[in-house]
């Protein structure tokens, strides 16, 4: 048996900012091999957004296929914790530290479940070290390794910090896209006042932005919120009061639910700026496209094994920012479901010691049901 809080305290105690490598997965496959999971890490990647180490673990062999999939990287802590960010310490039945909830403490809660259920088919741990950051080399390169090996899980059940007010109130069965998309309008630097000898690229990119601010990308529809454009940037950097600037930017950040595709999106705007800037420069980067997992046997399991434990029917949702479930959702059904999210990212982290345990509850609880009621539904 495996104490889910022992290892989410050895995991919070290893300094895993993104990109994390080391230690943090040292402590992971010291916990998972007993268990008889087959560890493969593997680093991949180069500067700028590498190298990232990630680790598949696998145990059992056939159908049915489940996989949880999370992340050991953690955001910066900043300044000002009541303790040590990774000095893991429990106070008034909470247990505090960098990760607790996002996620350490779910994936410590899994391991513990796997170590109570061993199903007839396959369990894997897909665990990337850049969830948090650029996610180039985290989950698509796990996807691909997995490929390559000829492992294709039949559900996937995320631990990313889903519930909102009581641990089993949220299940996450989408997320919406995002698109980020940076603008560059060039001009011709000049002095204020000989304006005919210079030309002013801010009135065109504040005639584009206006244009762009008056779209309705949609009203929403029966799982997903509206899309919305974003502003997130404007930039001249003109320091002299008279000169008429070279060039003026913007950034646009949309989020977009399962009626969009981002390239589509970024050709949507750039056809907007060069009616009012033809030499102007757009270019787009597509973090995720939306997805849904239909409400099906993997949610209604999940539901279930939730309500057993805790008494409540979980919402479904697809609220919220992105996740590594935008690039599985490719491979397979994904839900996601974890601890509360109210502390994530925030000083003083810290979950609930006894939601740790249920925690760990519901996950055995769904990989049981999962082994037992998957394959007869998939037939």
């Amino acid at each position: 048996m495996i104490d889910p809080l022992a290892l989410a305290q050895a995991l919070i105690a290893c300094e895993s900012v993104t990109p994390a490598r080391g230690a943090v997965f040292d402590v992971l496959e010291a916990a998972l091999v007993p268990l008889g999971f087959v560890i493969d890490r593997f680093t991949i990647g180069e500067a700028p957004d590498g190298p990232v180490e990630n680790m598949l673990a696998v145990r059992g062999s056939g159908a049915p296929h489940i996989a949880f999939a999370g992340h050991v990287d953690v955001v910066p802590p900043g300044d000002g914790w009541t303790s040590s960010a990774f000095a893991p310490e429990v106070r008034g039945g909470l247990l505090y530290g960098r990760g607790a909830v996002d996620m350490k403490g779910a994936i410590a809660a899994f391991v513990a479940a796997a170590a109570q259920v061993q199903g007839p088919g396959t369990t894997s741990l897909i665990i990337t070290g850049d969830e948090e950051g650029p996610a180039v080399f985290g989950t698509r390169a796990l996807i691909d390794r997995m490929s390559a090996r000829g492992l294709k899980p039949d559900a996937c059940l995320v631990g990313e910090p889903t519930s909102t007010s009581r641990l089993g109130d949220m299940i996450k069965i989408g997320r919406r896209g995002s698109v980020n998309i940076w603008i560059d309008i060039p001009g011709r630097q000049g002095h204020v006042a000989y304006p005919h000898l210079a030309d002013n690229p801010i009135p065109r990119l504040i005639a584009a932005l206006a244009e762009i601010d008056g779209i309705v990308l949609d009203e929403g529809n029966a799982w997903f919120q509206p899309s919305n454009i974003e502003v997130t940037d404007l930039a001249v950097g003109n320091p002299a009061t008279n000169v008429i600037p070279a060039k003026a930017s913007a950034r646009l950040s949309i989020r977009f639910n399962d009626m969009h595709r981002g390239t589509e999106l970024t050709e949507r705007i750039t056809s907007v700026v060069k009616r009012h800037a033809p030499a102007a420069e757009v270019r787009g980067i597509v973090s995720g496209e939306a997805f849904l997992t239909e409400p099906g046997p993997l949610s209604a399991i999940l539901s279930a094994a939730i309500e057993s434990r805790t008494g409540i029917l979980p919402e479904l949702s697809t609220t919220g920012g992105t996740s590594d479930a935008r690039f599985l959702s490719a491979v397979c059904p994904v839900v996601e479901f974890g601890l509360l999210n109210a502390t994530m990212h925030k000083l003083d982290e810290a979950v609930a010691v006894e939601d740790l345990s249920t925690l760990t509850d519901i996950y055995a609880d769904f990989l049981r049901r999962s082994f037992e009621q998957l394959p007869s539904l998939q037939h």
